[in-house]
């Protein structure tokens, strides 16, 4: 499934026959065709890609000369597309946002916001103990397992921790403006990440 690199901007809404549509809007990066891998000599078929310019001195120097071999400036992010014809893909072809059309199916693919460390309540919505004075109880955990058997605090338990900033991808949104001028693309409801976070773009089909 072939795919982009976005930068998120924000949220806002279009509107569709009247109607209010909440949409992210996401910075499309143009990226190069680095590599191809066929079947034959890779055991699979698929195209990678360069994203995001940046310098020579921030990349190792096998990646660098591996750019430079085939002709294309240092990119920051290389990413890996499986598809099954590489026939209709050269060297140095550019993947715009253009792909895209509006009602086409896409899967989003990116880090959640941070929390830091959270409690149970606001981790796994865990109700919390009664709020009354001298109740002792509030927000902490409550029991956390048995007594003698096993002995031991169960793996898996809901405990308090680190909260968000994980990969998540959010399946089956629908594209609803394209602008191939500004390479722009809102998509339909929310995408993860902070504003200004690269989030991964993934074209499954068309509604």
């Amino acid at each position: 499934m072939l795919g982009l690199i976005a930068k998120k901007l924000g949220m806002s809404q279009i509107y569709v026959d009247g109607k209010a549509i909440p949409v992210t809007i996401l910075e499309a990066e143009p990226g190069v065709i680095t590599q191809i891998k066929t079947k034959e000599k890779d055991g699979y078929n698929a195209i990678q890609v360069g994203f995001i310019d940046t310098k020579e001195k921030r990349l190792t120097k096998p990646l660098l000369e591996k750019l430079k071999k085939v002709d294309v400036s240092p990119k920051r992010v290389l990413k890996e597309f499986r598809i099954e014809n590489t026939a209709d893909y050269n060297i140095k072809d550019e993947i715009k946002v253009d792909m895209f059309e509006e009602g086409d199916v896409v899967d989003v693919i990116g880090k959640t916001k941070g929390k830091g460390f959270s409690g149970v309540m606001k981790r796994h919505n865990f109700a919390g103990g009664p709020d009354g004075h001298g109740s002792m109880f509030n927000r902490r955990v409550g029991s956390i397992g048995n007594c003698e058997f096993p002995g031991r605090v169960v793996k898996g338990r809901k405990m308090p921790g680190q909260y968000g900033n994980v990969k998540v991808t959010v399946k089956n949104l629908m594209v609803v403006k394209v602008d191939s001028e500004k390479n722009i693309i809102a998509i339909k409801g929310a995408v993860p990440g902070s504003k200004g976070e690269y989030v991964n773009i993934i074209k499954r089909g068309t509604k």
